[in-house]
């Protein structure tokens, strides 16, 4: 939509409507992003299900579909207006996206078509039912990934509402890739990790209370299971592999320390110190990660995720809070 717009393809010329329709949808609403002089930049749309119009039979929606897909787009490095996502980037790498005009938009976005539905039907996602079953999506690749992720949180952390989340890409900043070439070994890594978890450990025993509020935070968290769909030579999220294997490894053999480690980070812990409090976005109580083993394409590229899933050579695992 945005390249259309940017493009000046409208009407029968646009490219993106068929995309959308192919699959059952009209768009409700576009989010824009007027932080740049006023220039609207599109950020995102709802997408609402429409059922077909069948003439023999009244049609019937499956009870795990979306009545409502909020969807975030990634960084447009193309784009003349590129500079603008470039900078949400780097607000990512520094853990700073949340307080962006972007993710206020994104946030008050979802938080007034939940309350809406809530007002007219009743008929919500609650924060400890079936997320499965909640009529809101959330999903995003890349930067829109960590757009997602953010209000995915929000809703669920400060709202009470479990939203069905779908994250491509999502970037997470990490010295995984740096520790897989230094140390080559799969027992090195382990060693390394284990290390470092009784090392949080250690130091969440000392910030006592910003281990207490991380605590919190996972409990209100762990009904929701985010889906990551990640790539292993995408040195961009393979931060969320690192995260989730090397703490089911640490928690299978020291079950109290992986506990506690998981929910630390060096840097939030680093701040905490300071009397700041933070967390990091990779910090999930639960999740399922749906990991691409393919040696074909660009790794980070949406596009892959378009190809069969034996193309992908697709695995999944979801990893629950304990």
């Amino acid at each position: 939509m945005e390249n259309d717009s940017n493009r000046r393809r409208v009407h029968t010329n646009a490219l993106a409507p068929a995309w959308w329709e192919s699959f059952g949808f009209r768009l409700l609403r576009v989010i824009k992003d007027d932080s740049n002089n006023n220039d609207q930049f599109i950020i995102g749309v709802v997408y609402e299900h429409v059922l077909p119009a069948l003439p023999a039979s009244k049609p019937s929606r499956h009870p795990l579909a979306p009545h409502y897909v909020v969807a975030f787009r990634g960084t447009m490095i193309s784009h003349p207006k590129a500079i603008m996502d470039l900078y949400l980037d780097l607000k990512v790498m520094v853990n700073t996206l949340p307080e962006s005009k972007r993710s206020h938009l994104a946030n008050k976005e979802v938080q007034n078509l939940v309350a809406t539905i809530d007002k007219g039907t009743g008929s919500g996602c609650g924060g400890h039912g079936d997320g499965g079953s909640c009529i809101v999506w959330l999903m995003g690749h890349s930067l829109g990934a960590s757009l997602a992720l953010d209000v995915g949180r929000a809703m669920m952390a400060e709202k009470g509402y479990n939203l069905p989340t779908f994250l491509f890409n999502p970037p997470q900043v990490s010295l995984a890739p740096a520790i897989d070439v230094l140390l080559p070994t799969k027992k090195a890594r382990r060693s390394i990790h284990a290390a470092s978890s009784f090392l949080k450990a250690r130091m969440g025993k000392v910030l006592k209370p910003h281990k207490e509020r991380m605590e919190k935070l996972f409990e209100q968290l762990s009904p929701w299971a985010p889906e990551l769909y990640v790539h292993e030579r995408d040195l961009i999220c393979k931060g969320y592999i690192s995260y989730f294997e090397q703490r089911e490894q640490v928690k299978e053999r020291f079950r109290g320390v992986g506990k506690s480690a998981m929910a630390l980070s060096y840097r939030d812990m680093l701040f905490a110190a300071f009397g700041k409090e933070k967390e990091r976005p990779h910090l999930l109580p639960t999740a399922r990660l749906w990991k691409n083993s393919s040696m074909d394409g660009d790794a980070h590229d949406l596009q892959q995720w378009w190809r069969p899933d034996r193309e992908l050579a697709l695995s999944a695992k979801r990893y629950n809070y304990p």
